[in-house]
């Protein structure tokens, strides 16, 4: 069993992103949002869950913003679009004025992600993967 298990595990790189779009926002105070992402993706490894979802948004080395998500089951060998739940929060000393001249005169390019999150499969196997300097503009544009 634990064999087998490694055997779907080892197929967790081969999952691709293939779209991402939000389905909608809902601001929740001046400083928080939640929201729903529309996630394309590509498995063609087992049924596996993925959950506690935490990271960073960033702009070059500053934090902007903190991210949360909730839990999704990926289904075995499939490519379909899902619904995650997730919420954002700016991080301490930064207020949505000091985000405008970013999205209006700054690089797309150097705002990326630090992600971590956790995926197991059907029988409750599972590990953390940690993503860093994920590039925001080159997953928005899929």
């Amino acid at each position: 069993m634990v064999m087998a298990a490694g055997c779907s595990m080892s197929k967790v790189k081969d999952i691709t992103v293939t779209s991402v779009d939000f389905k909608y926002i809902t601001p929740t105070s001046s400083r928080s949002l939640d929201a729903v992402l529309l996630l394309g993706i590509d498995n063609p490894a087992g049924t596996f869950s993925v959950s506690d979802l935490t990271g960073t948004v960033k702009y070059g080395d500053r934090p902007l913003v903190n991210v949360s998500g909730g839990e999704i089951l990926l289904e075995k060998k499939s490519e379909k679009i899902y619904e995650y739940p997730c919420s954002a929060s700016l991080v301490e000393g930064v207020s949505l004025l000091s985000l405008l001249p970013l999205m209006a005169q700054g690089n797309p390019d150097k705002l990326t992600a630090d992600i971590k999150l956790h995926v197991a499969t059907k029988r409750g196997l599972g590990t953390d993967l940690v993503f860093n300097d994920l590039s925001i503009s080159k997953l928005a544009s899929r």
